[in-house]
């Protein structure tokens, strides 16, 4: 296997999928020290529920692997990228909501915005643009017959 040179837009995937594999492996080794040593205040959000980090914990590993995986394949970025954000978006839409209606401080609007409003951000803008690069066209092909 040739090693493959990465472009600008993979150099982020990889560093976004990197952030995300080590949040998934702390979530899925030591749940509990996840949860109180996170400096994202996950307490506010409700009590600890170590089947459930380990769930979200898979949810990050999976979308981390797509961005690394990604970077390395542009031929299959579109799909892997959108798979990504759909996650990341997901999840900070509803961080979005949980902090406007007020079931967690105000002071989350900036602890989740490194390490979850912005990835969304990025995930989001990385998978329109391979779409629109794309031509948006993902309809399936029929063929016609005379």
């Amino acid at each position: 296997m040739s090693a493959r040179r990465l472009d600008g837009l993979g150099i982020l995937l990889l560093l976004l999928g990197v952030g995300a594999i080590a949040n998934a492996l702390w979530m899925l080794a030591d749940p509990l020290r996840w949860y109180h040593d996170l400096p994202a205040s996950v307490p506010d959000t409700g009590p600890f529920n170590e089947h459930f980090v380990r769930d979200i914990g898979c949810a990050f590993l999976a979308a981390g692997v797509a961005q690394v995986w990604a970077a390395f394949a542009p031929a299959y970025r579109t799909p892997l990228v959108a798979s990504a954000a759909i996650f990341a978006v997901g999840h900070a839409l509803i961080h979005v909501f949980d902090t406007a209606r007020g079931a967690v401080p105000p002071e989350h609007w900036a602890l989740d915005l490194p390490g979850v409003y912005l990835p969304a951000v990025l995930l989001g803008t990385v998978a329109l643009a391979c779409l629109r690069a794309e031509g948006g066209d993902h309809a399936p092909r029929t063929h016609r017959t005379p």
